[in-house]
C-alpha cells in the first residue's frame, strides 16, 4: 500500500514538472506540488528501502564524487563553425545551394550555456556527461539529476542519447550574485555550478537545459531536424520554443535580424543564432569537416562595444619565448563579462592603432568571446599619455629581446627564462600533449619555485619528493597519489602527443600526428633529414627546419633519453593501413548491437583500414553492418539495395588484414 502510494506521488509530481518545464502549462498549483513532495519525503525516510533510483526528491541533491570521471562519446560532439555578418549568412545558404536543391533550415536560438549529453536506458536518466574536447567529456550525471528541465524518466521505455545545453537564467543568476557569488556571466555561473563534486550546491543553483539535438534520429524512424525536436518533446525533454523552420533566406535574414533586436526580452543569455539544413539526409550528403559539421553554422551577434581606460600595458612571456603585450584595463562589463585585461598581439599592433598607457577605449568581445581593442578615443587625450615604446629586454629574465626574421613579434631566446620553462610545462600537461590532469598553473609555478619541476623530466622525478609533497598546504596522500598516478599513466601515451608537448616550434598538434605516422619512433625523427621532413605533405619547410633545429640541441637530446629512462613511450601507437583493402574509399554505417565490438572500437577499425563510418544510410553508402535489434536503418539500406554486412561477415572481413 505504502509502495503504491510512493508510485502513485511520484506520477503525480513527474507529470506536474513535465507540464511546467516541458509544455509550459502548470497543471497543479505550487503549493499541492509543495505537499505532495513533502510527503513522497517522508515516505522515502520512513522507508529508504522502497525509494525508487528515478525519484523526484533526487533534485535536492546530496550526493557527493571524488572526482569526475572521463566518458567517452560514442559520436564525437563536435563545435560549429562561426560567421559574423549577413553576407556570411549569404554565402554559408549559397554553399549548401551547390549540392542541395532548394534547402530547407532550422533556425534556433544560441544558448550562452555549456553542451551536455544526456542518456537514457529503457527511458530511465543513466548517464550524463560534458562536451569535454568533443571526443572525451565528464560524467555530470549526480548534478544533471538536480536540474528540474532534465526528465529523470521519458516517456517511452527507449534506450536513446540527446544533446544540447544548461544554462542559468538570468533571474538566477542575479540571485546567486547578490548572495556574494561574483560569477561574470551567467555561462561562468552554469559551468561553475555543473563542475560541483557536491550535487547539493548545483541543485541550490537553479540550473535549467534546452535538448536541441538527436544524434541518432534514424534509429527512431526520423528523417527531417524538425521532427527529431518534435519526438524529442513527446518524449519530455525541454524544447526551445522559439525555434523555426525557414524557408528560404529572406526568412532566415527576418529571424536574424527579430532576435537580434528582441534577445535582451529573454529569460536567458542567447549569443548568436543556430542555423541547420532540415533534412538529415542533406545532411549526410553535406559531411564534415575534421572539427565541424558542413550542413550548420553559427551566427555570432555582433559584438558589443563600450568604453574603458588602459591602466598600464603589460609584457608576458610564452613558452616559445614570444613577448607579447597585453592592456591591463579599468574592469568594465561587456556583453555579460566583466573585462579587465586585452590582448595588444604585437608591437606593430599597438604602433598601428597608436595605443597608450592611459588612453580611453573602445573595446568590444570579438565573435562574443576575446577582448579587443577596437580604437582609441583621440579626443579624451589630456597630455599625460606617452607614445608606446616596446621593450628591449625580456621582463622575467632580463634578456635581450629580438625578432626573428619576417615576424612582427619580438622573442627571448633564454632557455632558462622562468616564465619560459613554467609555460612549457603548462602545456607539456595539456589534454592535447600529456593530459596529465591535476596541474594547473597555480601549483606548476607553487612547483617551480620550490625547485621541483624545471624541466618536463621532473615530472617523472616527483614520485621522490613525494612525502615533502603531502607535508605542502593544501595537498595530502590522496591528492598527491592521484598526481602521481596521471604523471605514470601519461607514459603510455602514443608518440604524437609527446611531440606535441615538447614545444617545438611551428609544431601543433596535428603536426605531431602526422610526424608520428609518417616516422612511428622518435629516433627516426632525430635521424630524419630536412629533405625528408619537408617532402611529407603538411609539413613543408618552415616546420621541417625547426624539427631539424630542435634535435640538433644537445640539451634536447639529453632530454628524450631522460624521458626513455624514464619509461616514456616513444613510438607512435596509432595504426595506419596504407594498403588497399576492402574497406578503402567505402562508406559504412553501424546499426544494431554489436557483440564483439562498442561502435567506437568498429569505427575505429574501419577506419584503421581506409574506410569512412557515417550515422546515416543513404545513397552514398556503400555498406550497412547489421548487428541485432537492427532497426529502421536496416530496412532503408534493404529498400536502396545497399549492401549489408552481418558482424560475422564484418569480422571475417577484417581478419583479412
Amino acid at each position: 500500500m505504502i509502495e503504491k502510494r510512493m508510485d502513485e506521488l511520484i506520477s503525480i509530481i513527474d507529470k506536474a514538472n513535465k507540464d511546467y518545464y516541458t509544455y509550459d502549462n502548470p497543471s497543479i498549483t505550487d503549493q499541492e506540488y509543495d505537499r505532495y513532495m513533502e510527503e513522497l519525503i517522508r515516505l522515502e525516510e520512513k522507508h529508504p528501502d522502497l525509494k525508487r533510483d528515478d525519484s523526484p526528491t533526487s533534485r535536492v541533491g546530496g550526493q557527493i564524487i571524488d572526482s569526475f570521471k572521463k566518458v567517452v562519446h560514442e559520436k564525437p560532439m563536435l563545435s560549429l563553425g562561426d560567421i559574423f555578418n549577413e553576407d556570411e549568412v549569404v554565402s554559408f545558404d549559397e554553399r549548401i545551394k551547390k549540392t542541395i536543391k532548394n534547402p530547407k533550415y532550422v533556425a534556433e536560438l544560441k544558448i550562452d550555456g555549456l553542451s551536455v549529453s544526456l542518456l537514457y536506458n529503457e527511458g530511465k536518466l543513466v548517464r550524463a556527461a560534458t562536451r569535454g574536447d568533443g571526443t572525451v567529456g565528464e560524467d555530470i550525471t549526480h548534478n544533471a539529476r538536480t536540474i528540474k528541465d532534465i526528465p529523470l524518466t521519458i516517456n517511452k521505455k527507449i534506450d536513446i542519447e540527446v544533446r544540447g545545453e544548461i544554462y542559468m537564467s538570468k533571474s538566477s543568476f542575479n540571485k546567486l550574485n547578490e548572495g556574494g557569488a561574483g560569477f561574470a556571466n551567467p555561462r561562468n555561473a552554469a559551468a561553475g555550478s555543473v563542475r560541483q563534486l557536491d550535487s547539493s550546491i548545483a541543485a541550490k543553483r537553479n540550473l535549467s537545459c534546452f535538448i536541441y539535438h538527436l544524434p541518432n534520429p534514424e534509429d527512431y524512424g526520423i528523417y527531417t531536424h524538425e521532427d527529431a525536436l518534435r519526438f524529442m518533446k513527446e518524449l519530455g525533454f525541454v524544447i526551445n520554443p522559439n525555434n523555426k523552420k525557414i524557408n528560404d533566406i529572406g526568412e532566415l535574414m527576418e529571424y536574424i535580424d527579430y532576435w537580434t533586436v528582441h534577445r535582451p526580452e529573454l529569460a536567458y543569455e542567447i549569443d548568436g543564432i543556430v542555423i541547420k539544413v532540415n533534412d538529415l539526409s542533406d545532411q549526410d550528403r553535406l559531411g564534415f569537416t575534421a572539427r565541424s559539421p558542413k550542413w550548420a553554422i553559427a551566427y555570432k551577434f555582433p559584438p558589443e562595444e563600450v568604453l574603458t581606460k588602459v591602466v598600464k600595458i603589460v609584457f608576458t612571456v610564452g613558452r616559445t619565448g614570444q613577448v607579447t603585450p597585453s592592456a591591463d584595463l579599468e574592469p568594465v562589463r561587456v556583453m555579460g563579462s566583466l573585462i579587465s585585461r586585452a590582448t595588444l598581439h604585437n608591437e606593430d599592433y599597438v604602433l598601428d592603432k597608436d595605443i597608450r598607457e592611459g588612453d580611453t577605449v573602445s573595446i568590444k568581445k570579438a565573435g562574443d568571446v576575446i577582448p579587443e581593442i577596437v580604437k582609441v578615443i583621440i579626443e579624451r587625450r589630456d597630455g599625460t599619455q606617452k607614445p608606446f615604446s616596446m621593450i628591449r629586454e625580456c621582463p622575467m629574465c632580463g634578456f635581450s629581446l629580438s625578432k626573428k626574421e619576417g615576424e612582427s613579434a619580438y622573442y627571448c631566446h633564454n632557455d632558462e627564462c622562468p616564465s619560459r620553462l613554467q609555460e612549457r610545462l603548462v602545456h607539456f600537461t595539456s589534454r592535447n600533449a600529456m593530459n596529465i590532469t591535476g596541474f594547473g598553473d597555480a601549483i606548476i609555478e607553487d612547483f617551480y619555485n620550490r625547485g621541483y619541476l624545471k624541466s618536463v623530466l621532473d615530472f617523472y622525478h616527483l614520485d621522490k619528493y613525494k612525502e615533502e609533497l603531502m607535508e605542502l598546504e593544501g595537498f595530502g596522500s590522496k591528492s598527491i597519489n592521484k598526481l602521481l598516478e596521471e604523471i605514470e599513466n601519461s607514459k603510455n601515451n602514443s608518440l604524437e602527443r609527446l611531440l606535441f608537448g615538447l614545444s617545438i616550434r611551428h609544431v601543433g598538434s596535428k603536426t605531431a600526428d602526422i610526424l608520428g605516422a609518417n616516422f612511428k619512433n622518435i629516433d627516426n625523427i632525430i635521424n630524419a633529414s630536412f629533405e625528408d621532413l619537408a617532402e611529407i605533405r603538411d609539413i613543408g619547410p618552415t616546420i621541417a627546419k625547426s624539427v631539424n633545429d630542435y634535435f640538433s640541441i644537445e640539451e634536447n637530446l639529453k632530454l628524450i633519453q631522460g624521458l626513455k629512462n624514464e619509461g616514456v613511450n616513444m613510438v607512435y601507437l596509432k595504426e595506419v593501413n596504407t594498403n588497399e583493402t576492402i574497406f578503402t574509399g567505402k562508406t559504412f554505417v553501424l546499426t544494431g548491437s554489436l557483440e564483439r565490438f562498442t561502435r567506437n572500437e568498429a569505427r575505429e577499425r574501419i577506419e584503421a583500414l581506409g574506410g569512412n563510418v557515417s550515422s546515416s544510410v543513404s545513397k552514398k553508402t556503400s555498406v550497412v553492418i547489421a548487428g541485432s535489434e537492427a532497426g529502421s536503418k536496416l530496412t532503408k539500406a534493404q529498400n536502396l539495395e545497399i549492401e549489408i554486412w552481418s558482424e560475422e561477415e564484418f569480422i571475417n572481413n577484417l581478419s583479412n588484414y
